[in-house]
């Protein structure tokens, strides 16, 4: 399963907002409307949002536009994802090393997106070792294939652990107000048949007060130096419910969602999205027009709840300022 596609040099983007329900591909030529398509969340994911930067970027090579404006606006599509900017400062020291070729930046952006499945794939297999026998798993959001260049983070775990016999199920928080858990990783789970059960968000404690759950596992948006992290809003949530009832939880995430030069989760920034998303579930109204809203997109774990953090080099225990430095500094 992907959701980016280069061909022909077009990028073509999977529309994430149309499915479950259809598979809708969208071609682009220019990278004002690939910053459009972060924007609105038709590709989304903190990996998948800088390789879709990537090309974008190379998009603005290939029609001799100026680099400088194109790495602007697609900075500013969505403030939250470090990958987005990790992936555009990359872009550019190609862009200086080789004189603005458009072949060799879409190369470089196709390397990217190549190191990024790579890096799942390691990911998973480091993550699988820490999963237990017939495991019952919690994920929130969407950290999947769909949100990657393929495999996924915290899904390739869970995929990866699935190829090795381990998954008994999987619990997918529907993930309000966008239904990411809904919509994407309950289709990723029942397209690669790995069990799968849908939970609403409120329904996680009650499960792990039953003890029907052995391990928590989500995906990172913006990890800080001291492993603070940005995931989707009501991640955290699920660590204060893991830790009281005594579940593992972890993170995992590549090496480029690393921000060490934040010091700690108050300096990540946090995007605040529509209010209507919130009033409204499929275009419906849910709730008076008029009423105020409080809308982040993300919210900060603190790295006190965090068991391990799994990523391509292995999996980093506490403490994390020292080890994240070490691994990655």
């Amino acid at each position: 399963m992907d959701a980016i596609r280069w061909e022909g040099n077009t990028l073509y983007l999977l529309d994430q907002t149309k499915l479950p329900v259809t598979e809708v591909w969208l071609a682009y030529h220019d990278w004002r409307a690939v910053a459009e398509a972060i924007r609105t969340m038709v590709v989304r994911g903190a990996p998948a949002i800088g390789i879709s930067a990537a090309y974008a970027y190379a998009l603005a090579a290939l029609a001799g536009g100026d680099l400088g404006q194109a790495k602007a606006g697609l900075a500013a599509s969505r403030p939250t994802a470090v990958n987005l900017f990790w992936a555009l400062e990359r872009m550019e020291r190609k862009a200086s090393a080789c004189g603005g070729s458009s072949d060799a930046l879409i190369a470089e952006a196709k390397a990217i997106h190549a190191e990024d499945v790579a890096m799942c794939r390691a990911m998973g297999a480091y993550g699988a070792a820490v999963v237990p026998e017939h495991a019952r798993i919690l994920t929130h959001c969407n950290a999947g294939a769909l949100a990657t260049g393929g495999y996924g983070t915290a899904l390739g775990v869970i995929r990866a652990a699935h190829e090795q016999g381990k998954v008994a199920m999987v619990y997918a928080d529907e993930t309000r107000p966008l239904l990411q858990g809904a919509r994407l990783t309950a289709y990723e789970l029942v397209a690669d048949h790995i069990p799968a059960t849908l939970i609403a968000d409120n329904m996680a404690a009650a499960l792990m007060a039953r003890g029907a759950i052995d391990l928590v596992v989500v995906g990172c948006d913006r990890m800080a130096a001291n492993g603070d992290f940005a995931n989707k809003i009501g991640t955290y949530s699920v660590a204060v419910n893991a830790r009281y009832h005594g579940v593992p939880f972890y993170t995992a995430l590549p090496s480029s969602t690393i921000d060490l030069s934040l010091s700690d989760g108050s300096q990540i920034p946090i995007e605040q999205r529509d209010k209507d998303e919130v009033r409204a579930l499929g275009g419906v109204q849910t709730a008076p027009a008029g009423v105020e809203v409080y809308n982040p997109a993300f919210d900060v774990t603190p790295h006190t709840l965090l068991t391990g953090v799994i990523t391509e080099r292995g999996i980093v225990y506490p403490p994390f300022r020292e080890n994240l430095a070490k691994r990655f500094g």
